[in-house]
C-alpha cells in the first residue's frame, strides 16, 4: 500500500519538452501550499540532443541497438540532472520522496490502428543512479485507455490555478503550444494548439546559429508575410476539434520548407510569420472553445519572447494575458513541477489524467513506479 504523503515531503520533477532545449528539474514541496524549493535547467549533450530532435521529427533509428542505448543515455542525463539539483539544494537523495520523470518524447502517434506514444529515459536507470524512487512513463496508460496521453498538465493546472470567480486559461508555450481551460464552473478541458517554440527555435538556429531567438529580436527585425501565414494555416490539423495533440513529428522545418515552396523570403520575415502563427492559432483556439475567458496565464519558454506575448495580447483583446509568476508558479518550471505533482498523485493511488482533456475512457493512475 502506498504511504500517505507527509506534510513537507519533497518531490522532484524532470522534463525535456518538444524543443529539447534542456532538462528542466524542479524540487517541490506541496504541503500545505505548492513551493518551488529549487529549479534549474541543464543542457543536453549536443550530439545526443541533435539525435533526439532528428528522431522526434520522424527520423528513423539505425537499429534496435541504437534505440536501446538512447533510452539509457536519456535516463543517465535525467539522473545526472536530478543528482545535481539535489546537491545544489544542499540535500541528500533520501530526503526526496520520489522523482516524477517525463522523459524525452521521440514519437507520438495516439491515433491509428495501434496508438502509441514513446518517451525515452528508462526509469530503472534513473532510480538506480539517483537512489530515489522514480515514477516514469506517464502517458502510455492514458493512450491505452483510448486517450491522447496529452496534454497531462491540465489536472495540475486545475489544482493550482482554478478560480471560482472567473473563467481562466493556462497557456503553455513550450515546443508545442497547449491550452488548459479552467471555467469557473464546469468541465476542465485541454488540448494542443500547434507549434510554438519548436519551430521558432529551429528556424532561428538554422539562420543565426543561436539555439533560440533571445528576446524575440530576430522575429522583431522582420515582417509578417500574409501569403506564407495563409499557407501555414492551411493545415488540416488546425481544424480538428479537441481532444487533440501533436508534436515535432508533424511541425518541423521540412513542414515549413514545404509551405514556403518557391517563395523567397528574408529569414527574419519567416521568423516573424512563425510568431504570428503561434499567436493566431492560440487565439483562435481559445475564442472557439472558451470565448468568455478573463485571464490567460502563460508559462513555458515563450513567456520570455516579448514579441510573442505582445501578439498574443493583441489577439486576445479583453483578456488579461500574464505570466504564471503572478500566481506564484515560476513559468520556466511549471511543467517540471507538474511531473513532481503527478509522481505524488501516483504514489497516493490517485488518477493523474482528465478524460475531458485526453479523451480517455476514464480516470487512470498514471506512470510506473521504479523503487529506489
Amino acid at each position: 500500500m502506498a504511504r500517505k504523503a507527509a506534510p513537507g515531503d519533497l518531490y522532484l520533477g524532470l522534463i525535456s519538452g518538444t524543443s529539447a532545449d534542456g532538462i528542466d528539474a524542479a524540487l517541490v514541496r506541496f504541503d500545505p501550499d505548492p513551493q518551488l524549493v529549487l529549479g534549474r535547467t541543464y543542457r543536453w549533450d549536443d550530439a545526443l540532443r541533435a539525435r533526439l530532435i532528428e528522431l522526434g521529427q520522424g527520423g528513423e533509428a539505425t537499429s534496435l541497438d541504437e534505440l536501446g542505448e538512447l533510452d539509457v543515455q536519456v535516463a543517465l542525463a535525467f539522473a545526472h540532472a536530478a543528482g545535481r539539483l539535489v546537491s545544489q539544494a544542499g540535500l541528500e537523495p533520501k530526503q526526496v520522496r520520489a522523482i516524477g520523470s517525463h522523459g524525452q518524447t521521440v514519437r507520438h502517434r495516439p491515433e491509428g490502428a495501434f496508438p502509441f506514444t514513446w518517451q525515452m529515459g528508462d526509469g530503472n536507470v534513473i532510480a538506480e543512479r539517483t537512489g530515489i524512487s522514480t515514477v516514469a512513463d506517464f502517458r502510455r496508460r492514458d493512450v491505452a485507455a483510448g486517450g491522447h496521453g496529452a496534454p497531462l498538465m491540465p489536472a495540475f493546472h486545475a489544482a493550482m490555478l482554478h478560480s471560482a470567480q472567473e473563467d481562466r486559461a493556462v497557456l503553455n508555450l513550450g515546443g508545442i503550444g497547449n491550452l488548459t481551460l479552467l471555467p469557473s464552473q464546469g468541465e476542465i478541458r485541454g488540448f494542443d494548439t500547434g507549434p510554438a517554440n519548436a519551430l521558432l527555435d529551429a528556424w532561428c538556429e538554422r539562420h543565426t546559429g543561436q539555439a533560440f531567438d533571445a528576446g524575440g529580436a530576430f522575429a522583431a527585425s522582420g515582417q509578417v508575410d500574409a501569403d506564407l501565414l495563409e499557407r501555414l494555416l492551411d493545415e488540416p490539423w488546425f481544424a480538428l476539434p479537441p481532444p487533440k495533440s501533436t508534436g515535432r513529428e508533424q511541425f518541423h522545418l521540412d513542414w515549413v520548407d514545404a509551405k514556403l515552396g518557391d517563395a523567397t523570403l528574408a529569414p527574419a520575415d519567416v521568423q516573424a510569420t512563425l510568431v504570428e502563427l503561434s499567436a493566431l492559432t492560440v487565439a483562435e483556439a481559445l475564442r472557439a472553445t472558451q470565448a468568455e475567458t478573463k485571464r490567460v496565464m502563460v508559462c513555458g519558454g515563450g513567456v520570455h519572447n516579448p514579441l510573442l506575448m505582445q501578439r498574443l495580447a493583441l489577439r486576445l483583446v479583453g483578456m488579461t494575458v500574464e505570466s504564471t509568476e503572478v500566481h506564484g508558479l515560476h513559468p520556466d518550471y511549471v511543467e517540471a513541477m507538474g511531473f513532481a505533482w503527478l509522481a505524488r498523485e501516483t504514489l497516493a493511488g490517485r488518477p493523474g489524467n482528465l478524460p475531458s482533456v485526453s479523451g480517455a475512457k476514464g480516470l487512470r493512475v498514471l506512470g510506473a513506479l521504479y523503487p529506489a
